[in-house]
């Protein structure tokens, strides 16, 4: 190994870390708010890549019907809830007003779809519609999954979020099949560091990773509904007693980690083939760096992120057949450590 071929595998680690940071960091958002280990957070990357990919073709992807099924199963629970509650006036209104918020932006996204599919669109419009079609599973799989579980233990939430993993990827192979695809780049361009060669691709998704960061702090701690989402993280009792709704807080975490998983599948979409179970073991990378940064810390889930991108990718040039081996043998020096000087606590 020399210096140039060192330069490339950090080059390449790095890539790889940004990817796994954004996904780390939707698994720490998702868990600190909801107490929720997502394990399908992977899935989200996958239908990411998939739906641009069919778009690509001219197809009409599977993730639009997912979409709308999902949203009327939503409506459904809402509306039985609603005719459940005691009689009062204008309960005529109150279904016509949730049938508008469930219901109109899911039709409006799928038409779009349907009309877009067969025109060949230009790829960024493309990937603008495929962030708009996945970024709402995220919400209605809170409410179709957990609202109704939110209290429950964390070990349940887990065994349930497993499940969900396994709805979501039979679902991604009946969508998709099992053929593997690739996705054009967004930046079709090349450019010379030194001895390193950076494809546009690259560069796009270092300023994702950096400008996706910058905003999540300034939206934290800027914004109402990001303090919102802090409160709940901090206190979910307090954050009630201030009038925050935790079910909303919770729609909204799974909102922001569908579209940052989304983002993810399109970023990759053209550095690797991606299939319909590919997202699985890039979320669960992820979730490494998550639990490397107490699945509480955002800029040490980022920086642990890229570090296991790094051994990564030169794992891989030393022993390639170990490399997902020595990626996931990282983490249990982490445990051992965290099992050691974090304090416990039972969970009541």
């Amino acid at each position: 190994m020399d210096l140039t071929i060192a330069g490339v595998l950090t080059l390449d680690g790095l890539t790889n870390g940004a990817i796994y940071a954004l996904l780390g960091i939707a698994t720490v958002l998702i868990f600190t708010v909801t107490r929720i280990l997502f394990i399908p957070q992977g899935e989200f990357v996958a239908f990411g890549a998939l739906t641009l990919a069919l778009f690509q073709t001219g197809q009409v992807p599977g993730t639009v019907w997912l979409l709308l099924v999902a949203a009327a199963a939503a409506f459904l629970l809402d509306l039985y809830a609603l005719l459940r509650a005691p009689r009062a006036a204008g309960r005529a209104a109150a279904i016509c007003r949730l049938a508008a918020s469930q219901l109109a932006v899911p039709i409006l996204i799928a038409a779009l779809a349907i009309w877009a599919a067969p025109r060949g669109l230009p790829i960024l419009a493309q990937g603008l519609l495929t962030l708009l079609i996945i970024t709402p599973l995220g919400p209605l799989t809170y409410r179709l999954v957990y609202q109704s579980i939110a209290e429950a233990s964390v070990l349940v939430l887990l065994i349930v979020s497993v499940g969900v993993h396994f709805v979501l990827l039979g679902l991604a192979l009946f969508f998709f099949g099992a053929e593997g695809f690739r996705n054009p780049p967004f930046v079709d361009a090349r450019y010379a560091l030194g001895p390193l060669n950076l494809s546009g691709q690259v560069i796009g998704i270092f300023v994702v990773f950096i400008l996706l960061m910058v905003m999540l702090r300034l939206f934290f701690g800027r914004t109402l509904y990001g303090k919102a989402l802090r409160a709940t993280a901090v206190n979910r009792l307090g954050a009630r007693l201030l009038a925050i709704s935790a079910d909303s807080a919770g729609k909204l975490a799974f909102a922001m980690a569908a579209f940052i998983g989304a983002l993810s599948g399109l970023l990759i979409g053209s550095t690797t083939t991606v299939f319909y179970d590919s997202g699985f073991l890039i979320g669960l990378k992820g979730f490494i760096a998550a639990v490397g940064g107490g699945l509480a810390s955002y800029p040490a889930t980022a920086v642990g992120a890229l570090l296991l991108g790094v051994a990564e990718s030169f794992g891989s040039f030393w022993a390639s057949s170990l490399k997902e081996a020595i990626v996931f043998t990282l983490i249990l020096p982490v445990l051992l450590w965290r099992s050691l000087y974090t304090p416990h606590h039972e969970e009541h």
